[in-house]
């Protein structure tokens, strides 16, 4: 039995020993055939390599062409970049409006219509007519100038020379003025 377990051990040393040059014999054929490709290759791969130092050397010399013989032209292209990207800038600061709120406040008189009386003795004084008191009310109702004429049944012309008129005795320049006028003097309701 002891003679059986030393030739198995035997066995088992031999089997390993052949493994390993199975192994060695298998990466030394990968080698060899890597070698050979690269043998096979080898002008492709030199050509390539020196077609890849001929155009870095082009591309060096083009690059440098440009830089050191139209140095000027690309200096003047820098400095029109710098001053156009400043143009707008500055442009963008000077179009920018300047807001500033204004608030006003002014008083704005809201009569009552219901028992409304006109002072007539302001009325005497500024020399108001009756015709020029109702063309006045219908001022201040928003009325134009042709409604105006026809519910008064008068011309478009006198109605103007009425506007006029009371214009010029309220010392105003606009519709909208001689309304709030009259009616903070208690003309019109």
């Amino acid at each position: 039995m002891a003679l059986r377990g030393k030739r198995l051990s035997e066995y088992k040393a031999i089997g390993e020993i052949c493994g390993n040059l199975i192994k060695k014999s298998e990466s030394q054929k990968n080698m060899t055939i890597n070698k050979n490709i690269l043998l096979r290759n080898k002008t492709n791969i030199a050509y390539g390599i020196s077609l890849a130092l001929l155009l870095f050397c082009l591309r060096w010399l083009e690059l440098r062409f440009i830089i050191f013989s139209h140095s000027y032209e690309i200096y003047i292209g820098i400095i029109a970049v710098l001053f156009t990207a400043l143009g707008v800038w500055l442009a963008s600061k000077l179009a920018k409006p300047k807001v500033k709120t204004v608030i006003i406040e002014k008083e704005i008189y809201i009569g009552k219509t219901e028992n409304f009386v006109p002072d007539t003795s302001l009325i005497t004084e500024l020399e108001l007519s009756k015709r020029e008191l109702e063309v006045l009310a219908l001022l201040a109702k928003g009325h134009s100038n042709q409604e105006i004429a026809s519910q008064l049944f008068v011309s478009l012309s006198t109605v103007k020379a009425h506007n006029q008129n009371i214009f010029q005795k309220l010392d105003v320049k606009r519709r909208t003025q001689a309304a709030e006028k009259a009616k903070r003097l208690n003309l019109i309701p």
